[in-house]
């Protein structure tokens, strides 16, 4: 039952989501005005923004312009539902659930906007410390020494590859490792790296083997470094210990 309280409440926060997502990067106050069709700017009914139900009773069109809305809009409550009630099965009952929640939305804002964008706004980054500076105060789900050497230790190697590849790693990401290592501790932050890479390469070489993308196209690298967080939270020990005993 209270999985399933979770993923609801993943839901209604998915909703408040994809108003973050599209209205942050085009400077948009995420409070006022109410929410409106993009499309003819005409304020919707509260049975529309019931999350997921809205999107199927109105077959995905406005009822006022009947203009497609966007499946974005069911994904990210879907995923944002399913992603708290996982969260909530690994780490319910510590304190520092609230933490890996927040950190959680964090995240997935900051991914869809850099698919759409290839940025990570600086607002949500200089956010996210506010926020992981209070966690760490009264929820902390690592040590502060943890927290500040995961700091250095994300931003530092993203900020060493940028240096290498002369440009290849933008600045918004070495900050998004920083601000990811700062919550989740600096063993955490080696595994996120890890999957990061190697998701972002497999789904680079993909493209470019389906003629979409060239080697010289640019992806946003945010969405993966969520990735590789969210499998450091859920599988870490698991892959440290396959990772140990392979190389070791």
């Amino acid at each position: 039952m209270e999985l399933f309280f979770f993923f609801l409440f993943g839901l209604l926060v998915g909703s408040f989501l994809n108003v973050c997502i599209y209205r942050i990067p085009r400077g948009e106050s995420i409070v006022w005005p109410p929410s409106h069709c993009a499309l003819c700017g005409v304020k919707l009914k509260p049975i529309d923004l019931v999350p997921l139900a809205g999107f199927l009773l109105l077959r995905g069109r406005c009822r006022y312009c009947q203009g497609k809305i966007s499946g974005r809009y069911p994904l990210v409550e879907l995923l944002t539902g399913a992603l708290f009630a996982l969260i909530f099965h690994m780490y319910g009952g510590q304190p520092a659930l609230v933490t890996l929640l927040f950190l959680t939305a964090l995240l997935l804002v900051i991914s869809f906007i850099d698919i759409d964008y290839y940025r990570i706004p600086n607002s949500l980054i200089i956010f996210g410390f506010v926020g992981g500076i209070v966690f760490q105060i009264f929820a902390s789900f690592v040590p502060v020494k943890d927290a500040f050497l995961g700091l250095f230790v994300g931003g530092g190697l993203l900020f060493l590859i940028a240096l290498c590849s002369r440009g290849g790693m933008g600045g918004g990401d070495i900050k998004l490792a920083a601000l990811i290592g700062f919550f989740l501790g600096w063993r955490m932050i080696l595994m996120v790296l890890f999957g990061a890479a190697f998701f972002a390469s497999l789904v680079g070489l993909m493209l470019i083997a389906g003629k979409r993308k060239t080697r010289k196209d640019p992806i946003p690298f945010g969405p993966f470094l969520g990735i590789g967080a969210f499998l450091a939270l859920v599988w870490g020990e698991q892959l440290m210990g396959l990772y140990l005993g392979y190389f070791w």
